[in-house]
């Protein structure tokens, strides 16, 4: 039987250390739990929504940002939000209406709780592209707080340090601290925002513990949402770095506005301690998932 594209297998079970792994250390390399082949058939989906409106040109924003720095690399750095809502094949890769691999994977970090998607993104660094992703933590962004709220980053190519892999802040997550969200590519914080500006690890990353990881197709990374994280410039003049991210939320998250950030729609208005509701739908367990 043919297979639809978006439909990815978790091959493996987790392990009782990954688990372990994951909340001491606030991210974890799962390798060669994903079907690659699952996984490579969302090449041309990633290509389309990376050319499609949704998308943002970040080498462009890197330049408006610091004119005196202009790229001078031949690539770009693009990424998008959301694509799920409008495609399809990205709804099932993250488990609305479908089985994922990618689901199934975070709910066992989380114990095989239910959970809610709160959104995916696509980020592509082409060959030779300089512009970095700036440290920070992916709770900065959201209006959305809890504990049980971790990101996974799938990679479509082979992905090095070389390549634009990330890097993290082993056990950042722990202190609890959110800090001031920036513009991604620059450390500049975002206007308006409140808290924090995130330490400047590369000044003095003897100070911290930092770990990445060489990734195949068919592994992933699934990292705490308050863990600080990176990645450098794809230096690799013919491979590209495109990955899929997805946001997963357990129950215990609630909606929390922080000032200066971008609400979604739907929670605009929705007081602060308020569940996330249909417009984050249950995609774990696959029943309820199917169902909603």
């Amino acid at each position: 039987m043919q297979r639809v594209q978006g439909d990815v297998r978790l091959i493996r079970s987790i392990t009782d250390d990954e688990v372990a792994t994951f909340w001491r250390d606030g991210v974890v390399a799962l390798r060669g739990a994903l079907d690659p082949v699952g996984v490579t058939a969302m090449a041309s989906a990633v290509d389309e929504a990376m050319h499609g409106r949704e998308s943002a040109d970040m080498t462009e924003m890197a330049g408006s940002l610091d004119p005196s720095g202009p790229s001078a690399g031949r690539g770009r750095f693009r990424s998008g939000i959301d694509h799920w809502r409008t495609r399809d094949a990205f709804a099932r890769f993250a488990g609305v209406g479908a089985s994922s691999g990618v689901a199934e994977a975070v709910a066992a970090l989380f114990g095989g709780a239910r959970l809610r998607l709160v959104e995916d993104s696509v980020l592509v660094k082409e060959p030779d592209t300089t512009e970095v992703t700036a440290w920070h933590q992916d709770a900065s962004y959201f209006n959305v707080d809890g504990e049980h709220l971790a990101t996974t980053w799938v990679p479509l190519d082979p992905a090095e340090l070389a390549t634009g892999a990330m890097r993290f802040v082993v056990g950042s997550h722990r202190s609890g601290e959110v800090y001031r969200p920036n513009l991604f590519v620059t450390d500049e914080p975002i206007p308006g925002t409140a808290g924090e500006s995130v330490p400047d690890i590369d000044a003095d990353p003897a100070r911290f513990a930092i770990v990445s990881f060489a990734l195949e197709v068919g592994d992933l990374t699934v990292h705490h949402a308050r863990t600080l994280h990176a990645a450098g410039p794809n230096r690799h003049p013919t491979l590209a770095r495109r990955a899929i991210s997805i946001r997963y939320a357990g129950d215990d998250v609630v909606i929390h506005h922080r000032p200066g950030t971008v609400a979604k729609p739907w929670q605009i208005g929705v007081a602060d301690g308020a569940a996330l509701g249909g417009e984050h739908p249950v995609v774990w367990p696959p029943s309820a998932a199917i169902r909603a």
